[in-house]
């Protein structure tokens, strides 16, 4: 078997990136590889022009993710007033200004962002290989004790409890899955929605479904595909 990390997400508001047209920002029903990645690289300390160490870590990285319970949505209603001389932050370090006159500054921006409320979700990961920096021994101290505030994809999106959640040996991040502690299921078994890698294989009625979730540290865009199957796990009960 093999030793997995477990990562505990709790938070009233958490969002997993997604795509974003015109004004409308969505989220993911499950972390994206990016976000579990930029997760531990700020724990970590590492800041964000470290792309190169940042790509490592997506290229380790295995994991996948159970839903404890299932989240509320909610769309958020943005605005923000501009006018012809301010100026926005940007991730470039530069300042970012408006061009356009007259009736351009007329109105507000306006933003709909969506949330998950009332996050209870469980993530089981391992890197490979195992001994290479950082360990999965570095990365489960790091969550347990991050050099900086961490968030679930907004900042606004703080956690509720810590995130080190322990140890499970399994043969694999479904097995992890389906081994990992469950509050739920105490003195029986219960269903949870869940994802894993493609090839830890189906379970009867999963589905495969092909993710744009990595980003390219370097340039900074997601880009490329790859496979995941979702499903529902029976999680607790006699194994």
């Amino acid at each position: 078997m093999t030793r997995h990390l477990l990562i505990r997400i709790e938070a009233p508001l958490i969002a997993f990136g997604g795509d974003t047209i015109d004004n409308l920002g969505n989220t993911r029903d499950f972390p994206a590889a990016s976000m579990v990645v930029g997760l531990i690289a700020n724990a970590l300390g590492w800041r964000r022009e470290e792309t190169a160490l940042h790509e490592r870590l997506q290229q380790r990285l295995v994991f996948g993710a159970r839903w404890e319970s299932e989240p509320a949505r909610l769309t958020d209603f943005q605005t923000a007033q501009l006018a012809k001389d301010d100026r926005g932050w940007t991730t470039a370090g530069v300042p970012e200004e408006r061009g356009g006159s007259g009736a351009t500054y007329g109105s507000p921006h306006l933003r709909y962002r969506d949330f998950l409320c009332d996050a209870q979700l469980t993530l089981a990961l391992r890197v490979e290989p195992a001994h290479e920096s950082p360990t999965l021994d570095e990365i489960g101290a790091a969550l347990d004790r991050p050099a900086r505030p961490l968030f679930f994809g907004r900042k606004p999106c703080l956690p509720s409890r810590p995130l080190f959640y322990g140890w499970q040996d399994a043969d694999s991040v479904l097995d992890a899955l389906q081994r990992a502690p469950c509050r739920q299921a105490a003195g029986g078994s219960v269903r949870l929605r869940a994802q894993w890698p493609a090839a830890d294989g189906p379970l009867d009625g999963s589905r495969k479904v092909f993710l744009c979730d990595e980003r390219n540290w370097i340039s900074g865009v997601h880009g490329g595909w790859h496979p995941v199957q979702q499903g529902v796990l029976e999680v607790g009960g006699a194994r």
